[in-house]
């Protein structure tokens, strides 16, 4: 796959040197910018978005780069969750982030193994301060457990302070009479998660996991999914069974 870069912050230049780490990436090109010597001759600098298979932005308003990939006939991944417009015949991945895309698709995937769910709560970090209350929630190392504040009916924010970030998933199932609570979680630097979901949905696109139209990343969570574990996201689970 031909992939062209357009990257306005850290998390950008991470996920491209994440893509240059799959051997199915033919060429990255950057938009807008000369090319770091990365020492990969696979880094070229855009001349014409035509010639590339789709464009993945980490742009905090990404419409303009999304309506000339379109133009284009590209595809594009978006880091954030944002209103760019119609997709006119390409996948527009929106949301390819820690909290619209590893945390929900790590809940689906549990959902998936369980055949009577009871109860999923789905949670992220943010910066910020620490809530001394709230829904209890529990990260892996170094975050560890904390307080979140509802987003949703099962859906929890905690603020942390410092450069870690984390996401998780509580599914609780019950079956002949047996409670079975599965945690699963990832916790590391905060650009490098968002780096990974990034990378994940441009990868899960480029392999052609999404149909044509807007699409969020839990539209395909699995591939997104095996896309990041396969790039590099390390996730820790823990059951817990009960009557």
């Amino acid at each position: 796959m031909r992939i062209a870069l357009h990257h306005t912050g850290e998390v950008g230049i991470r996920a491209g040197r994440i893509l240059l780490g799959d051997p199915r990436v033919e060429a990255l090109g950057v938009v807008d910018r000369e090319p770091a010597d990365l020492g990969d001759d696979r880094v070229e600098k855009v001349a014409d978005l035509t010639s590339y298979d789709l464009v993945v932005t980490d742009a905090p308003e990404p419409a303009p780069i999304v309506k000339r990939s379109v133009a284009a006939g590209a595809s594009c991944v978006v880091w954030v969750e944002a209103d760019v417009g119609e997709a006119d015949g390409a996948v527009i991945l929106t949301g390819a982030n820690l909290a619209s895309g590893i945390a929900p698709c790590l809940a689906s995937h549990e959902i998936a193994r369980s055949s009577q769910v009871a109860n999923v709560v789905v949670a992220w970090t943010e910066p910020g301060t620490p809530l001394r209350s709230g829904e209890p929630l529990a990260f892996p190392d170094p975050i560890g457990g904390c307080w979140g504040r509802s987003q949703s009916s099962n859906e929890y924010v905690a603020p942390v302070a410092g450069d870690w970030a984390g996401a998780m998933a509580k599914v609780t199932s019950c079956l002949d009479g047996v409670t079975t609570t599965r945690i699963v979680g990832v916790a590391d630097l905060a650009p490098h998660l968002e780096a990974l979901a990034l990378a994940a949905g441009t990868l899960a696109v480029g392999a052609g996991s999404y149909q044509q139209g807007l699409r969020r990343s839990t539209d395909s969570a699995e591939d997104f999914l095996a896309e990041a574990l396969a790039a590099g996201l390390d996730v820790a689970a823990y059951t817990l069974t009960g009557t």
